[in-house]
């Protein structure tokens, strides 16, 4: 019947047919499909389609801004490099992705039933695409509860008793959260931060360590000084130390520093008062690191010692034949890593108290070690390029070329246990992790990666299974004091007296800060914070979380005055204007959302957004 319509039409008549058809056998698939599948295929796009899909209708918005989503977003790219699009987001804080994983999991997986009526009744949705009322509060965090009575509502009513703070709990979208979290990673990028002097040190500052509320710093002026870090004010001052205070590290309980006096001091830091003072060294201590009841202390002496307060022991570890610079302990491996003038890294043993691995490579000073974490994809790049590295030397070598590369070295392994334990790698060769366990201990294997800062003006990336220096990072042009790095960026300060911020996957130098007038002796890095310590007796805090294009205020100590001061960024060899926000980068410094087609994190648009 209907071919004998269609037959009978006249052309404009199909014409129209077919315009009417064409709107009608439209199907709207987020809609159709469960909603367990609509987050599935949702979760496959990158951030700015996301944002675009949030614009097509009402209920594309409810599904697109939905936390199951964000959630998933948010967990690809916080506090690590994305696999598909090379991104990372600082993590800021991780105590709400903890809470809300369990949650979001069961969402995503259909097992609220009332799901997938919500989509076809949207009407009964807040925002985020769940029914008021299935959903309790708990803390700071929703938990799932009871589903709420419904009830009957008017024809005419609307979503905006919906949002009425009465009814809806109060949360967070974890759109919001991404979105922080890329404004903080966009300034990182931008060059965009505003700038804090802190003074009061008569000496240059040796060592600091800061959290979100204070700042510890340590100088040649035999003094500890403690800072409020929001206004810059001078909390207190610790004296006891007769010479210069070389090295220092606290937790929520306590301070622990060490001095050229060759003593360490705990102290009290909330009220100024010194508990305890431990000899030991003969020369002057430069150098510690404490994980919970462990303190591990390097010496001019050549030493190191292993202080166990849980069990009151004392051991000392020889080898190394000069200064020991940097000492790290890294409690998951029971192991130590050391640095000396020696121009050595050594790895030991806590509890055989041997070194099990020696790397050498350096042609200065080993100054800073700290091991290091690289993502599956930086990994497996790095090891692909290492080998076709190999490859071509090999072939230079039986074509008889008489160029030959300098050769990093590494000590040969340690006797079993260690080679099947200790120093198993969580990545093999091809760059994946390792899903065998180890047989002969439960202890976990010591950071496959290991980065090092020496006075040769370089930092190296060392593989710890081959003993390998796989990257040399070249840009200062003086030694290197300082060194500090998290799953993002690494940050170094050198005697030259920059700062340079470098991107490990690529080996590129992204930015570099000026401002210090003498040598940058020390620095710490946070997700949004950097804070550099220098022989000029200022520190500095670059901060990325906030921008506010004012003034920025000195930090003044012991009533000292100080004028304001601004910030340079070097990008590309070129010098910006001073400005009280830095802001550098090479040729257009803004950038887009992370898209998972970009493979080399380029910077294009200016959409800083969500």
């Amino acid at each position: 019947m209907l071919q004998g319509i269609l037959t009978q039409c006249c052309l404009p008549q199909l014409s129209f047919v077919s315009a009417a058809l064409r709107d009608l056998i439209r199907i709207d698939f987020l809609t159709a499909l469960p909603v367990e599948l609509s987050f599935k295929i949702l979760s496959y796009l990158d951030t700015t389609s996301l944002c675009k899909a949030a614009q097509v209708s009402q209920k594309w918005r409810m599904l697109a801004d939905d936390d199951v989503v964000w959630h998933k977003m948010c967990e690809q790219h916080i506090d690590r490099r994305c696999d598909k699009c090379g991104w990372g987001l600082p993590l800021l804080e991780r105590k709400r992705l903890r809470a809300t994983k369990r949650q979001i999991q069961l969402r995503a997986s259909g097992f609220n039933s009332e799901m997938t009526e919500a989509t076809n009744n949207a009407s009964k949705l807040n925002i985020h695409g769940k029914r008021i009322g299935d959903y309790t509060t708990s803390g700071d965090y929703d938990v799932p509860g009871p589903p709420a009575k419904r009830s009957c509502q008017k024809d005419g009513s609307n979503m905006s008793s919906y949002f009425d703070g009465k009814t809806l709990p109060k949360k967070r979208p974890w759109k919001d959260v991404y979105s922080e979290r890329y404004k903080v990673e966009s300034n990182w990028r931008r060059g965009r931060c505003t700038t804090r002097i802190f003074k009061g040190h008569s000496n240059g500052i040796i060592c600091l360590q800061f959290d979100d509320t204070i700042l510890v710093t340590g100088s040649y002026d035999t003094t500890i000084k403690i800072w409020d870090i929001e206004t810059g004010n001078e909390i207190r001052t610790l004296t006891g130390h007769t010479l210069g205070v070389r090295a220092l590290q606290f937790d929520d309980s306590k301070l622990i520093s060490g001095s050229m006096d060759n003593t360490l001091k705990i102290w009290n830091y909330r009220t100024g008062v010194c508990l305890n003072t431990l000899p030991g060294h003969t020369e002057g201590v430069i150098s510690l690191h404490f994980d919970s009841s462990l303190l591990v202390s390097g010496s001019v002496d050549k030493t190191i010692r292993v202080w166990n307060f849980g069990r009151g022991s004392c051991v000392t570890l020889r080898g190394h034949k000069d200064w020991v610079n940097s000492v790290k302990v890294h409690s998951p491996s029971r192991t130590i890593l050391s640095a000396s003038d020696d121009m050595t890294v050594k790895i030991w043993d806590l509890d055989t108290n041997t070194c099990i691995r020696t790397l050498e490579g350096h042609v200065g000073q080993v100054q800073q070690a700290i091991p290091f974490e690289l993502s599956q994809r930086d990994a497996l790049k790095l090891m692909t390029e290492v080998e076709q590295e190999k490859e071509k030397a090999s072939g230079g070598t039986d074509a008889g070329s008489s160029s030959a590369a300098p050769q990093q070295t590494a000590s040969p392994l340690a006797s079993p246990p260690y080679t099947q334990s200790i120093l198993s790698p969580p990545y093999y060769s091809t760059g994946l992790p390792s899903s065998t366990p180890t047989a002969t201990t439960s202890r976990e294997s010591i950071p496959r990666f290991i980065l090092t800062a020496a006075l040769d003006s370089t930092v190296k990336l060392w593989d710890v299974e081959t003993g390998r220096c796989i990257r040399t990072l070249f840009g200062h042009v003086e030694g290197i004091w300082a060194l500090a790095a998290d799953t993002l960026r690494v940050v170094s300060g050198a005697q030259d007296r920059m700062v340079k911020v470098w991107n490990m996957s690529t080996g590129k130098c992204e930015r570099t800060i000026t401002g210090h007038s003498a040598a940058v002796t020390c620095l710490a890095l946070s997700d949004s914070r950097l804070i550099t310590g220098s022989e000029d007796g200022e520190a500095r805090m670059y901060c990325f979380k906030s921008v506010v294009r004012s003034a920025i205020p000195v930090a003044q100590g012991n009533g000292e005055g100080g004028s304001t001061m601004p910030c340079s960024w070097i990008g590309s060899g070129t010098v910006t204007p001073p400005e009280h926000v830095g802001v550098a980068g090479e040729g257009n410094p803004d950038m887009d959302l992370p898209s998972h087609t970009e493979e080399d994190g380029s910077e294009d648009g200016d959409d800083d957004s969500l």
